[in-house]
């Protein structure tokens, strides 16, 4: 278990910021949809649209490839409506003992996840399923996960190995040679942030607290 379980993904995402990561590691619009926080290192998942008879396709299955302990990590098209998850892969994740999954894309079969209780952070979901519209074409390679539309927010990138951490607020991907700095940043923010908030909850006002604990005028 990585120190950063202990840290929400807002003040992770706040200690990569300061560290120089400019999306702070944030794989924006990913929502919540079943079972707990998650925090684990990355096993990547690439889908690719059917039509692209070139790419690679895989020998199995890539859930029965997913190591235990891990969090898979799936990009899907950025434009397809289409689901890449479903309540099997669910079930088989699960047995493999996975932490949870995180798709770049849609998810479908809502009710059987939330029986299981297995996490799942997902872009939206649909009601068909992969084929004939994407299908997996690459396991543990480097994605590069870009916002929906025209938004000017930074891309973050997923490495296999890399840190993920999930819970209500957001999804947020740790370098995993930044592990270590990103706790100790985060074990610091939040120390002073518990100490603006006792101080703002006895009416000291925000802005004071601020200019004492964080040093902000």
């Amino acid at each position: 278990m990585s120190a950063l379980a202990s840290f929400s993904s807002c003040e992770i995402s706040d200690a990569l910021i300061k560290l120089g990561v400019p999306s702070g590691g944030y794989i924006p619009d990913i929502n919540h949809f079943s079972g707990k926080p998650i925090c684990g290192p990355a096993y990547t998942v690439k889908f690719v649209h059917s039509t692209e008879t070139d790419a690679p396709k895989l020998s199995e299955h890539f859930v029965d490839t997913a190591p235990s302990g891990s969090v898979i990590v799936v990009e899907a098209p950025l434009h397809a409506k289409n689901a890449v998850w479903g309540g099997l892969m669910t079930a088989g994740a699960q047995a493999r003992n996975t932490l949870g999954v995180v798709i770049s894309g849609r998810c479908r079969d809502l009710a059987e996840h939330r029986d299981l209780a297995f996490p799942v952070f997902a872009r939206g979901h649909s009601t068909v399923g992969q084929s004939p519209f994407t299908r997996p074409s690459a396991i543990n390679v480097s994605l590069d996960l870009v916002p929906e539309g025209n938004s000017t927010f930074p891309s973050t990138q997923v490495n296999p190995g890399d840190w993920v951490i999930a819970d209500e607020d957001g999804v947020v991907c740790v370098p995993k040679e930044l592990e270590v700095m990103v706790a100790d940043l985060a074990m610091k923010s939040h120390a002073i942030d518990e100490k603006c908030m006792a101080d703002i909850k006895a009416g000291k006002g925000v802005k004071a607290s601020f200019a004492e604990h964080r040093g902000t005028k």
